[in-house]
């Protein structure tokens, strides 16, 4: 049975406070709101005492401090990393410096494949490049605190490099950026793909977690129901460019007026790289074809005729 996916963008902006979320979870929303980051980034301390802090978030002095003020008297054993978008990473060397803390999670920043001869990666300037890792994380590696357990998850397809960390104690899962209940993940090639992504999703089908705690916005409440709203929406959106190409389009800059009616114009280009995203994996599955040896935003695609 399909389910439509509803999205909640009822979270209030950030204040930078501390807000306690569970027993073991507390949450500092970053000050850089916007259209790809809803209220901003949700950087997470997880424990009492001793705690992980994941996701620090972006390189703003007024965030990293807020975040400090908040671990007052605790120990960081260890900064956790979903993935390298600038707005996840880059406070962890300032983190790292006030705390001493391990630094863990996910894997230096790679894109999903190569770039195809003369094509260039729009998102390169989102990538924080400079991260290291002290404790590179692989799928079902552990992180451990008093009364805390954190598994790292590997999700890619938002970034090839993307983990998820579940808590073993409050059976919770923290997402990133790969579900988020305010919107969809954007995939955008060469970083994203969208066979991995759906794979990830998949993946997390098959597990149980009461709730999410997503890189933005608010929780994911019924995470498995969320989820088959996800595939459906995607489903939905691959049927629309199917329709487009049916309809005689052959470039993505034309399906992009047509599939997302009344988007702002400043997205337009994250919205052609999410259609790049679905035809790359349409021509990976031999539905439609293209006229470059990999699918690009300048390709022009057609239909593959029965």
């Amino acid at each position: 049975m399909s389910e439509d996916v509803e999205f909640d963008r009822s979270a209030t902006a950030p204040s930078g406070e501390v807000v306690e979320l569970s027993p073991l979870v507390r949450r500092v929303i970053a000050g850089n709101g916007g259209p790809m980051t809803f209220t901003g980034t949700c950087t997470y301390i997880i424990g009492r005492g001793t705690v992980a802090v994941l996701d620090p978030g972006p390189d703003d002095p007024a965030h990293i401090a807020r975040v400090l003020a908040a671990l007052a008297g605790e120990t960081v054993s260890h900064i956790l990393v979903t993935h390298t978008h600038r707005d996840h990473s880059p406070a962890v060397p300032a983190l790292k410096a006030a705390t001493g803390a391990t630094v863990a999670g996910c894997l230096p920043h790679r894109a999903a494949r190569e770039l195809a001869l003369g094509e260039i990666n729009p998102l390169d300037a989102a990538a924080d490049r400079d991260y290291a890792p002290d404790l590179p994380m692989h799928d079902g590696d552990t992180v451990t605190g008093p009364g805390w357990t954190l598994s790292a998850i590997a999700t890619p397809g938002h970034t090839a490099n993307h983990l998820a960390f579940a808590l073993a104690e409050e059976t919770s899962l923290f997402s990133g950026d790969h579900v988020m209940a305010w919107s969809t993940s954007i995939v955008a090639p060469p970083d994203g793909s969208m066979a991995s992504y759906m794979s990830s999703i998949e993946k997390l089908r098959a597990m149980e977690h009461a709730i999410y705690w997503p890189g933005h916005g608010g929780p994911v409440n019924e995470p498995q129901r969320f989820l088959r709203g996800l595939v459906q929406h995607r489903r939905q959106r691959e049927a629309a460019i199917l329709n487009r190409l049916r309809a005689g389009d052959e470039r993505i800059s034309e399906m992009v007026p047509p599939i997302y009616q009344g988007l702002p114009v400043a997205l337009h280009g994250a919205a052609s790289l999410s259609i790049l995203a679905q035809l790359e994996d349409l021509v990976l599955n031999g539905t439609v074809i293209c006229d470059e040896a990999l699918p690009m935003l300048a390709s022009r695609y057609k239909l593959v005729r029965a």
